[in-house]
């Protein structure tokens, strides 16, 4: 006896939806690590600064903002398909404003972007576009791709800047910690096709004009910051995928100096009182001066690592950033 058309419609509907629950359940959980955060390293701080306090998620009045916005899926991953996320903060005036693309710290393993948004709110209020980005960690995904997801969200935001009001020939992009080494590196290969990646607005440019440094290596091959008696879970061993002994032409890649070069951008430096994440940086200063490139470097003199996150320095980091920026595109 022959189904009814309408029973067969039923059936193949049902089946879909079967289909799609057994791949949503079958979906792997990205595997995550929380242990930085702002409450646990302000409890660890603050046995030693009882003064600090951190600095909050506040939208000033002449602010716009636009959280969670999809920049790029990754298509077929080890965790299936995957979104990125930006968080976009506006000045509500119009017309074409400079861009910071702002990168989290947390070792290349934890942390993420919300740690930058009090400084991205302090620096929107001031007429930047500012747009804090998440990025694959190394529990999810090795060296070099997070360097294709931040470049693909600057080739993002080229794409949607008459939409967010971005001047797209100003974007610097900046780092904090673990961000400050990522942001160096994605500033100095400009033009690399092989740091770009293979997704998101490729018909657009990931070219940035100007970086700012937040204690972030430069070199991961320099003394302060090649320790060779390393645990195997070191956060730059998880990352990189080996120790220098197993993966010495990736610790190489991996380091931003060895890609500057005459056409490289302005750099702004902001250190902490910790020497080791300084590690190249009066080299790769060395280098600048001798092809007329603009570097400045201001040093925090507390011991402490991220002090961008907390009052009193907050506001202090964001007036560094703002005058350097306000130097290099005027």
């Amino acid at each position: 006896m022959k189904k009814p058309k309408y029973v067969i419609i039923f059936i193949f509907f049902l089946s879909l939806s079967i289909s799609q629950i057994q791949a949503q359940n079958s979906k792997v959980e990205i595997p995550k690590d929380t242990s930085f955060n702002i409450i646990s390293d302000y409890k660890k701080n603050l046995k030693y600064f009882p003064f600090i306090t951190p600095a909050k998620d506040t939208l000033p009045n002449n602010v716009t903002e636009n959280r969670n916005v999809i920049y790029t899926t990754l298509k077929n991953t080890p965790f299936g398909d995957r979104d990125l996320h930006l968080d976009i903060f506006s000045p509500k005036t119009t017309g074409k404003h400079p861009a910071l693309i702002m990168v989290h710290g947390g070792g290349w393993r934890a942390g993420d972007k919300s740690l930058q948004i009090p400084m991205a709110q302090k620096l929107a209020s001031r007429g930047y576009v500012t747009v804090c980005v998440e990025y694959q960690l190394s529990l999810e995904a090795k060296y070099p791709a997070a360097v294709y997801n931040i470049k693909s969200a600057i080739r993002w935001m080229r794409a949607n800047a008459e939409k967010y009001g971005i001047d797209k020939d100003k974007i610097a992009v900046s780092g904090c910690s673990a961000g400050g080494q990522l942001a160096m590196l994605v500033g100095l290969t400009n033009g690399i096709d092989n740091k770009e990646g293979n997704y998101g607005n490729l018909d657009q440019s990931s070219h940035i004009q100007a970086i700012i440094d937040i204690d972030g290596v430069v070199d991961f091959m320099a003394p302060l910051s090649l320790n060779l008696n390393r645990k195997p879970n070191s956060p730059d061993i998880e990352w990189l995928g080996g120790s220098f002994y197993e993966k010495p032409e990736i610790w190489k890649d991996a380091s931003s100096i060895f890609w500057a070069n005459e056409n490289s951008p302005p750099i702004l430096f902001l250190n902490s009182g910790y020497p080791r994440f300084h590690a190249g940086q009066d080299e790769l200063i060395g280098m600048m001066k001798e092809w007329k490139i603009y570097t400045e470097v201001h040093k925090f003199d507390n011991k402490i690592h991220t002090f961008w996150l907390y009052n009193p320095w907050t506001n202090k980091a964001v007036n560094f950033i703002d005058n350097f920026l306000i130097k290099v595109f005027n």
